[in-house]
């Protein structure tokens, strides 16, 4: 998705959309709530030199490699998006590398979900 374009996810994302989070155990839930992961991902990422560097795309699948610079961390990454027959997306899996990454990653997120919860 385009920076600053998040209004738009409402619409995109299936009422019953499922979030992976690479720190996260369980999967988050509802649209709701992977639309505020995602939205806590791009302000996490718009000035962290965020990039797709390779993109694989079949019917109902994508797969996103990217990159980003976080706090001095380089950071490798890969979304893997699902949706269904109306283009709504039903899956959204995160991974990342290296564990440096993760370690810069986890809290910054929790800062901005819990930032995200309170408005």
């Amino acid at each position: 998705m385009e920076h600053g374009k998040m209004d738009v996810l409402d619409n995109l994302l299936a009422a019953d959309a499922v979030f992976y989070s690479p720190a996260v155990f369980a999967p988050q839930e509802g649209r709701a709530k992977v639309a505020g992961y995602l939205r806590a991902a791009e302000l996490m990422f718009c000035d962290a030199d965020f990039r797709y560097v390779a993109q694989r795309f079949d019917d109902r699948c994508a797969v996103l490699e990217f990159t980003a610079n976080l706090e001095g961390v380089h950071i490798e990454g890969v979304d893997i998006i699902h949706w269904n027959d109306e283009d709504k997306i039903t899956s959204f899996k995160v991974l990342v590398r290296p564990l440096k990454a993760i370690q810069v990653v986890v809290p910054k997120m929790g800062e901005l979900l819990a930032r995200d919860e309170r408005q």
